[in-house]
């Protein structure tokens, strides 16, 4: 079965929107969605709504640290524009979803996969898998052979050999990559609303359990249109202009 992994969406229709169809378009059977549906993007209440259409359909979905902070509030003393774009957020969303948003799990389990938006070892913690060193943290916290997280939003994919040799690579949009039955994998998609390696260009991912493959994607979309609607929602600047130059 082939399930898109997608990320840090951060409210940016565009972006899910042009995702979900080519995911569509590569005969995608189920989706996992791992956390940041919100955050600074002009749209939670459509990716809101289009998340949980697929959840009534069997998708898997986790909490992120943007979700956790618009359903339980901001907090003095955080970022000015972070807290701005918390209070807005909230200020957008229904109260059943803001109840969805606070009941979402910090992981979620399906065979030898666990799905989590930051890490294994302290998903709470929200501390990031920046390097082959939290990689190997994360993949020796688990019992599972796989695991797919958020948080960090370039694609990334990292591996641990059975005498513990970690690898790790940049992957290529379209190549599918086999996940190896004698290694631990940790695969990051990439964010899909707020791209940060200089492509603005959306990410996804696709785990073919049965091939046992994991192919990443880029997907272009309407970055333009997606920081006008941030400008026109009188949200912080930089996160619009981020949209397009993918930083």
């Amino acid at each position: 079965m082939k399930t898109a992994l997608v990320t840090d969406l951060h409210a940016n229709r565009e972006a899910v929107e042009a995702v979900l169809e080519h995911a569509r378009g590569q005969g995608v059977h189920s989706h996992a969605f791992l956390g940041d549906l919100v955050g600074y993007g002009a749209d939670p209440e459509w990716v809101l709504d289009a998340v949980r259409d697929r959840v009534d359909n069997g998708a898997i979905v986790v909490m992120g640290n943007h979700d956790q902070a618009v359903a339980t509030g901001s907090r003095p003393g955080m970022n000015p524009d972070a807290q701005y774009v918390i209070d807005w957020t909230r200020s957008q969303l229904r109260p059943d979803q803001l109840e969805f948003l606070a009941q979402l799990p910090m992981a979620r389990e399906h065979g030898e996969t666990l799905y989590v938006h930051a890490n294994a070892f302290a998903p709470a913690g929200w501390d990031y898998v920046h390097d082959r060193d939290q990689a190997t943290r994360s993949m020796l916290a688990t019992p599972h052979r796989i695991t797919f997280c958020g948080h960090m939003h370039e694609p990334k994919l990292y591996n641990l050999s059975a005498l513990g040799k970690a690898g790790e690579f940049v992957p290529t949009s379209g190549v599918p990559i086999p996940l190896l039955a004698q290694r631990r994998w940790l695969g990051i998609p990439g964010s899909a609303g707020q791209p940060r390696d200089g492509n603005p260009a959306a990410c996804y991912a696709i785990h073919d359990d049965l091939a046992s493959t994991l192919t990443f994607w880029r997907v272009p979309y309407d970055h333009e249109g997606a920081g006008a609607k941030i400008r026109a929602a009188a949200l912080p600047q930089r996160l619009a202009s981020r949209l397009a130059d993918g930083h």
